[in-house]
């Protein structure tokens, strides 16, 4: 299973409303806003592009109280003199599910920030393309060169010998790997499993290991004959268990 957390940023103004009479006595009405970020690195504010819409459940005084709001910084501003809990859903783009917040709104400070971790599971590609943006994603930390090495001129040099590994079967001890099976077998596995392949390589790859990571186009590329030998094994085993090698 592939887990990834994101720093998630809930930034709240307000001000007391000089102009606009007071609802009740020692209570003054007052203008207040909430915008969501996700934090990068090293801690900045990007837009939050890995939701489509962030959910507002307000006090159940207020008219309409469910707020839905689809584009980033997910802006709601509203007035009111009472300071109250509210519950945020985040729901995340490609099919990454909802996640809930709680947030206090209150009016002890003009400006304050609350930071809270959300956790992505299984995260489709178009929201692995997005979560790139706000830090690592399995994989991704692989340049376009292999290991520095231009991708045509490595070619060229190992050509000859892949062409050899090719035309026969890998044997590591007494199992026998058919290079051709695993790399049909990882074509057939579900989504979900083939996030768990791109763990397994980004947890076990080497130096000699050529991976691309996609981004753009949702897409991760392995050259399984730079794997090292306890890698394919557990790759050879993994598509066995998933009954997908013929």
């Amino acid at each position: 299973m592939t887990e990834i957390s994101r720093k998630i940023k809930l930034v709240t103004q307000q001000s007391i409303l000089d102009d606009v009479p007071p609802a009740h006595e020692g209570f003054p009405m007052r203008a207040w806003s909430i915008r969501v970020f996700i934090l990068g690195p090293n801690g900045e504010e990007l837009p939050a592009t890995v939701f489509d819409k962030v959910i507002y459940k307000l006090h159940p005084t207020f008219p309409n109280p469910t707020r839905i709001l689809k584009k980033p910084p997910f802006l709601i501003e509203e007035k009111g003199w009472g300071e109250f809990d509210m519950n945020l859903v985040l729901h995340a783009i490609d099919k990454g599910g909802d996640h809930n917040i709680q947030h206090d709104l209150n009016f002890q400070k003009n400006k304050y920030e609350s930071i809270h971790t959300v956790t992505f599971t299984n995260p489709r590609p178009n929201l692995l393309k997005q979560l790139a943006l706000s830090g690592p994603v399995p994989g991704a930390d692989a340049a376009p060169e292999e290991n520095g090495v231009a991708r045509k001129d490595k070619r060229k040099n190992d050509g000859e010998e892949r062409s050899k590994k090719k035309s026969r079967s890998e044997k590591s001890g007494s199992v026998t790997f058919d290079m051709e099976k695993l790399a049909d077998g990882l074509q057939k596995l579900e989504e979900e499993d083939l996030l768990k392949v791109v763990q397994m390589v980004h947890d076990h790859k080497t130096s000699e290991t050529y991976v691309k990571n996609d981004v753009e186009q949702g897409e991760f590329h392995v050259d399984l004959y730079t794997l090292p030998d306890h890698l394919v094994k557990m790759l050879w085993k993994f598509v066995n268990d998933a009954g997908v090698v013929g």
